[in-house]
């Protein structure tokens, strides 16, 4: 047999496909009486090269790459019918080997290494009903070595605790054993000796009013009993003129001076915090509360997405330091993946100390005196910086408060697609970071580019606030942007989009057609866009549903609910004191919803025009701008709604759809690489069995020729 056939054995395993004298060679399909089947290469009669084999009996699927009728390289393999369960990464023999991601019935995730179907490396685990999480070392399927555990809190919104408790250390069959250090919810930390999950031998427990107590443990317990709030205290040797909240973490900074001058650098910077702890408590309260609704207690922790605002409107990035790079000055003992995060939180002690690290690095270089270099640098940054600042909330998602409680219920998705880009640029640094030029090649990339939104119009959104990426005169593409500048830039984009900007997942789709005939993946591989009519099929429309779609009535009570929030944000309390008692007549702070009005855009004849056209392209679509009409008076509360309705329309609409549709390309191109190194593979086993078969061929030839030849 040669070509294209079928053959039935005797126990009624069925092949149809490709054969090469008398050997099934090529693809083929194979069929076992139990309903199991391959599909894909075949080489010698085995699975070899990239197939899919379905198992009836087991319901689960391979799909992957094959080497001698074994799973072998990369492939990814679903364990039920429901998909639930899968496996994709690296085999070797049919066994998981090398990196791999592992989802389990109950949603809980391993990624990372694979020895032997156990995990054996470095990985990662998440328990998602546990909320608990484990990053580090594994041996034979327990963690064994270095790692971190997180227990995630599942706390009441607006609750003034952080959000978990982790451990950072050494681990022995999955307890705790060694040396480690863990982090309470509270604030209170332990480092030292643990044995079998509990504190054991000598370590220092800082309590979370700053006490420390420095000594051993028995059992998860202090040797000596006694009075230990006060007893810590005096072993702490503190002598901080500060509150126990308030006392400074600065070593970085200290290690930096003389060991003779380190005592009095750190008191008169401790002098120069005191003369405005008012001030700085008043504001630690003001932008811990922006973006939240309501507080049992009217307490939060300043989140890093908060500070960040915070420094931004005091101009910090404007003294050539960018926010990441303070990130990294402040937080050197934090993991990469976690430097970055906007929503790791802050203690009050921890917001000053930033602020300390902050002023110094910018101001050092500038002062002539050798002494009390910190409390000069935190002087002049409280005078230049803080003072005439601060109060002054500036940005797209803070400036109001229905905008920063709006905006955030979109923050987590922004924050995958924010990671996933970072990981995709290959020339980022190694925490993963943005820069302006990477959110120009994604805006690209997703195809967001259209007549309202230019090239142009972003690099003026994105140097808004920081003239140092783009000015007409020369541009810094190279800077690096934190999550709050590529969120804010995103909800400024939908402003600039408008009604008449806004296109549904299928004009998108039509757009990305026409702007050119490749596409960059996030990996950042270019492929023909031909596979982008697959976004109309009824698996992809199903991803953006009509809710998404549609601006919900639940906007009105939106509305009502937040306006106690804004009320709240407008005026400070009374315990704010005089510092922010300008801020209800600054014009600045008054926070008006939009600098530019809906005419200002275009006049009443053209709006009316062209919310005409859209609604005649649209008229077999749900009507979505009944809210923007021409009944909406120009009252504030119209153009919220608007707001809203413009940045739904955007995220759900418009940058979530083409970033779904770029994770499709992705998947796809990845398979198709696969698939071309299999058939690279096969074609040259192949080639390698048909010289052999010629030279075989050959020497039986030359031996016939010797052999008449006697």
């Amino acid at each position: 047999m040669h070509g294209r056939g079928e053959y039935t054995w005797a126990d009624g395993l069925k092949y149809e496909g490709d054969f090469a004298s008398n050997i099934p060679m090529g693809h083929g399909t194979y069929t076992w009486l139990d309903g199991s089947t391959y599909e894909g290469e075949i080489y010698h009669g085995l699975r070899h090269g990239v197939g899919t084999h379905k198992c009836a009996k087991m319901s689960t699927v391979y799909k992957g790459q094959w080497h001698q009728g074994k799973r072998h390289g990369k492939g990814t393999i679903y364990y039920n019918q429901e998909v639930t369960s899968w496996y994709e990464g690296e085999w070797q023999n049919n066994r998981r080997e090398g990196f791999g991601v592992l989802r389990y019935p109950s949603g809980n995730v391993y990624e990372g290494q694979w020895k032997n179907n156990i995990q054996n490396g470095e990985g990662r685990m998440r328990w998602i009903n546990l909320g608990q999480q484990y990053s580090g070392q594994w041996v034979n399927g327990v963690q064994h070595g270095h790692g971190k555990h997180t227990w995630i809190l599942r706390r009441v919104s607006g609750s003034q605790y952080p959000l978990r408790n982790e451990y950072k250390g050494e681990f022995v069959q999955g307890m705790r054993h060694g040396n480690g250090s863990f982090f309470y919810a509270s604030g209170a930390e332990y480092s030292g000796d643990w044995k079998r999950n509990k504190k054991h031998g000598q370590g220092k427990f800082i309590f979370k009013n700053g006490h420390i107590y420095e000594g051993e443990f028995i059992d998860d317990r202090m040797a000596d009993g006694g009075d230990l709030p006060s007893r810590a205290k005096q072993l702490s040797g503190s002598t901080s003129i500060l509150g126990s909240d308030m006392v400074l973490n600065i070593q970085t900074l200290l290690k930096q001076m003389p060991e003779s001058r380190r005592d009095r650098e750190l008191r008169q910077v401790e002098f120069a915090i005191m003369r405005h702890a008012t001030l700085l408590r008043a504001l630690y309260s003001l932008y811990s509360g922006l973006g939240h609704n309501h507080s049992p207690d009217n307490t939060f922790l300043l989140t890093r997405l908060q500070f960040w605002r915070f420094l931004k409107d005091c101009n910090v990035h404007q003294h050539g330091i960018t926010l990441a790079q303070l990130d990294r000055l402040t937080d050197e003992d934090i993991s990469p993946e976690e430097v970055h995060s906007p929503f790791s939180a802050m203690l009050l002690r921890k917001y000053l100390s930033c602020i300390v690290i902050a002023a110094y690095h910018i101001y050092y270089k500038h002062i002539e005196c050798s002494v009390n270099v910190l409390e000069v640098c935190f002087s002049r940054f409280m005078r230049q910086n803080i003072i005439p600042n601060a109060k002054n909330i500036k940005g797209s998602l803070f400036c109001h408060p229905v905008h920063a409680v709006i905006g955030m219920k979109y923050i987590d998705r922004c924050w995958e697609v924010y990671q996933a880009w970072c990981k995709a640029n290959t020339s980022a640094l190694s925490d993963q970071t943005m820069t302006a030029r990477h959110f120009i090649w994604m805006f690209k990339d997703l195809g967001l580019f259209d007549s309202k939104i230019t090239t142009l119009r972003v690099l003026e959104i994105l140097s808004e606030e920081n003239p140092e990426i783009y000015t007409t005169t020369h541009s810094n593409l190279d800077l690096e942007i934190t999550f709050l500048e590529f969120f804010e830039a995103l909800l400024s984009c939908a402003e600039v989009k408008r009604i008449c900007g806004i296109r549904t997942a299928q004009q998108s789709q039509c757009g990305l057609e026409y702007l050119g005939e490749t596409v960059r993946t996030l990996r950042g591989e270019r492929r023909d866009s031909s596979p982008l009519s697959q976004w109309n099929s009824p698996q992809n429309e199903a991803k953006v549903k009509p809710s998404d779609t549609i601006v919900s009535s639940a906007a009105g009570s939106d509305l009502e609910t937040i306006k106690t929030t804004a009320a709240r944000h407008s005026s400070p309390s009374e315990e704010d004191g005089q510092s922010l008692k300008n801020q209800e007549t600054n014009p600045v702070t008054k926070m008006a919803v939009s600098n530019t009005t809906w005419d200002e855009m275009e006049s009443n004849k053209e709006a009316t025009s062209c919310l005409s056209v859209i609604h005649t392209k649209m008229s077999r679509q749900p009507c979505i701008i009944s809210t923007v009409s021409s009944h909406c008076t120009d009252t504030a509360e119209g153009e919220l709604e608007r707001w809203i309705h413009r940045t739904h329309q955007f995220f759900t609409q418009t940058f979530f759809p083409a970033h779904e549709h770029n994770l499709l390309l992705t998947k796809e191109v990845q398979e198709e690489q696969l698939r071309r190194i299999g058939n690279h593979k096969t074609a040259l086993d192949g080639a390698k069995e048909t010289a052999r078969q010629r030279e075989q061929w050959e020497a039986e030839e030359e031996t016939q020729r010797g052999g008449r030849g006697k």
